[in-house]
């Protein structure tokens, strides 16, 4: 590939193919996505780091309610700037061909917010919250999901959601691969 097409080496562009969900061509359009994220600022420069308000410009991000979580879990230094690496994990992860196991683990993730490796009471709330946005549930229409949650999800009745149990439920999802998705 000439230099004008690609900042890549063909051997880069493998590497990528290897460790990501993509193909060269869909790495490359990543590139060109993220570059057109803040071009003043990657340009040539192929270890830019792009500030977490910039990422969140990408569409689908802007109007995800988990787009600083997705950031900030994807991102090297979890402070959700990312480098075009961070950005082509988080948009392989997204993608249609990722495995629902991987997705699954990356969601749970995104929705453990204290970052315990558990999704407590806390997690649970601030994620309905989240979902909800402005129609935000009542006290007590919040207790009664809660508590339903943890009795359908809870095996181990210690209240909260390991990844295990978090898993389970996925499994029983049909359409979670199918909603847990950015387009490139």
């Amino acid at each position: 590939m000439g230099q004008k097409s690609s900042q890549f080496t063909n051997e880069e562009l493998q590497d990528y193919q290897d460790l990501t969900y993509f193909t060269k061509k869909e790495v490359l359009h990543a590139h060109t996505k993220f570059k057109a994220l803040a071009p003043e600022k990657v340009g040539h420069n192929r270890n830019a780091k792009l500030p977490m308000n910039k990422v969140l410009q990408y569409p689908e991000l802007r109007v995800n309610p988990f787009g600083d979580r997705i950031c900030k879990v994807f991102s090297s230094s979890h402070d959700g700037d990312c480098t075009f690496d961070d950005f082509l994990d988080m948009m392989s992860v997204f993608s249609d061909s990722t495995p629902k196991s991987v997705k699954a683990e990356h969601a749970f993730r995104i929705f453990d917010f204290d970052g315990d490796d558990m999704l407590g009471v806390r997690d649970l709330r601030e994620t309905v919250d989240r979902l909800t946005g402005p129609h935000r549930l009542s006290d007590v229409e919040m207790g009664h999901l809660l508590e339903n949650i943890l009795m359908e999800a809870d095996l181990d009745d210690d209240g909260a959601l390991s990844f295990a149990e978090f898993e389970h439920v996925i499994d029983k999802s049909p359409d979670f691969a199918k909603v847990f998705r950015i387009q490139l």
